[in-house]
C-alpha cells in the first residue's frame, strides 16, 4: 500500500522577524575583557596615573562639579576611547574625574546615542 503524504499548506508561512538579538551582557563582558588592554587596568602603573588624576581634579566630578571624598566612587574615565592605543591609553591629558553616577549614565549613555562614534581614536572629545 502506498503512503500518504500531506498535502501542502494553504498558508503563508509569516515573514521571518528581523529584530535584533537580545544583548547577552555576559557575552559582551566576555568579549570586552578578553582585550589585552583591559589588562593595564590592574596594573601599579594605572593605580598611580588613576591617583595623580583623582588628586589633579581634586576628588571633583568634572561633569556636575560634585566632590566626593570616597575615591572608590570616582572613576578616572578617558575623554576620547583609546581602542587599545598605548599612548592614548596612558597619557594624562586624555583623563578626567567622573563620578560613578555621571559615568554610569550620561558617559554610557553618550556613546550608545552617538553609535560609538564619539570617543573613539581620533573621534571628537567627550568633553561638556
Amino acid at each position: 500500500m502506498a503512503r500518504l503524504s500531506r498535502p501542502p499548506s494553504l498558508l503563508a508561512s509569516p515573514p521571518p522577524r528581523l529584530a535584533a538579538a537580545p544583548v547577552d551582557r555576559q557575552s559582551r563582558d566576555r568579549v570586552r575583557d578578553a582585550q589585552p588592554w583591559r589588562q593595564w587596568y590592574k596594573t601599579a602603573r594605572w593605580q598611580k596615573l588613576r591617583w595623580s588624576v583623582l588628586r589633579r581634579d581634586l576628588f571633583t566630578c568634572q561633569r556636575c562639579k560634585r566632590v566626593e571624598p570616597d575615591s572608590s566612587q570616582l572613576v578616572a574615565d578617558h575623554k576620547v576611547r583609546h581602542g587599545g592605543v598605548e599612548a592614548m591609553f596612558w597619557a594624562i591629558g586624555n583623563l578626567w574625574t567622573l563620578c560613578k553616577p555621571c559615568h554610569d549614565s550620561w558617559k554610557q549613555r553618550l556613546e550608545r546615542a552617538a553609535g560609538g562614534a564619539a570617543g573613539r581614536v581620533g573621534g571628537p572629545s567627550i568633553e561638556g
